[in-house]
């Protein structure tokens, strides 16, 4: 994985040297709001985040300070699961939108992949506009069953995507 970069962010491979930024934007109730519902705990970031360094993941920086990250997980069939979380200082900035189409343009640079997805909750309309500022098309809602639901689990998740079709086409 390289170094990407938009006209703002610094999006660096994620290594273990981001553990703490990682456990410190868990530690955000309203950044995990639709992920788990609570903050984590620095134990059960590290707990998570650990085995998952490296990996198919960015920590975006503007100048030098961490923002947030940008994932793109392979999935079988040419599809790729993306996934995105920002300090809550710098929502609605367009930062997620921002780096989100830099990592998924490239993973689109893998002629491998065919199609880009994500998912959020119903009620999470920041995340699904970011998936809609992207181009992705929300495909279908699926209303799963959880041991303790979220507020708003009872309306299903949005799962959204974009075909590389699609992308080339955003691009024009």
């Amino acid at each position: 994985m390289r170094v990407l970069r938009t006209a703002r962010l610094r999006l660096d491979p994620v290594g273990r040297e981001h553990l703490p930024f990682l456990a410190d934007l868990d530690a955000d109730p309203e950044v995990l709001r639709h992920i788990i519902g609570r903050a984590r705990t620095r134990e059960e970031a590290l707990d998570f985040w650990t085995p998952q360094v490296p990996g198919p993941m960015w920590v975006g920086h503007v100048d030098e300070r961490p923002v947030g990250w940008w994932s793109l997980w392979p999935r079988e069939g040419g599809v790729a699961e993306l996934g995105y979380r920002l300090a809550r200082s710098w929502w609605r900035q367009g930062l997620a939108v921002e780096g989100a189409r830099a990592v998924v343009a490239e993973g689109f640079s893998d002629p491998r992949l065919d199609v880009v997805r994500a998912e959020t909750m119903v009620v999470n309309s920041g995340s699904r506009g970011v998936m809609r500022r992207l181009g992705m098309r929300e495909v279908r809602i699926e209303v799963r069953e959880w041991e303790e639901p979220l507020p708003g689990a009872e309306l299903g998740e949005v799962v959204a995507e974009i075909t590389r079709q699609d992308w080339a086409s955003t691009l024009s």
